[in-house]
């Protein structure tokens, strides 16, 4: 992961990690379960027969139970929330492309990268990508983000 500056004069002073450089990028990375598909659906609700008929999953094009898209990208939230730009960050609009399916029990590795960064405001532009543990792209896409100052 990229360090981030400190700038006396921006909004990013109160901020817990400071103001990112553009370029700074960071990743996760993390292996998809059944477990995850369960708790996604308790959430949600979305119980898609692709997510728990393993049958019906084999017969379709992608050959197997998947995860749903946003167990995918959830790994996104942690990035930004976490990472870069870090705690008390906030998505503010994104634009992602679900471009191959996550199978369950895959490893994926979530990577965001900073793009530009507002001087008079706490808010970047992130690339966004999923990837598969075969590096194939399953997510990508672009986010704003808003970091909330949280240092008194």
């Amino acid at each position: 992961m990229t360090e981030t500056t400190l700038d006396t004069a921006s909004p990013w002073l109160a901020t817990i990690k400071g103001k990112p450089a553009v370029g700074a990028s960071a990743e996760r990375r993390r292996r998809t379960s059944m477990t995850d598909v369960e708790m996604f659906s308790e959430m949600t609700g979305d119980r898609n027969p692709l997510h728990y008929d393993a049958e019906l999953a084999g017969r379709s094009p992608f050959g197997g139970l998947i995860v749903q898209g946003g167990v995918t990208s959830g790994l996104l939230n942690a990035l930004v929330a976490e990472d870069l730009p870090g705690p008390g960050t906030v998505f503010l609009g994104v634009e992602w492309r679900f471009v191959k399916a996550v199978m369950v029990g895959e490893e994926i590795v979530g990577r965001v990268e900073v793009t530009s960064v507002r001087d008079d405001k706490p808010i970047c532009t992130i690339t966004t990508t999923v990837r598969n543990g075969a590096g194939e792209l399953c997510l990508t896409g672009q986010a704003t983000t808003y970091t909330v100052p949280l240092r008194g």
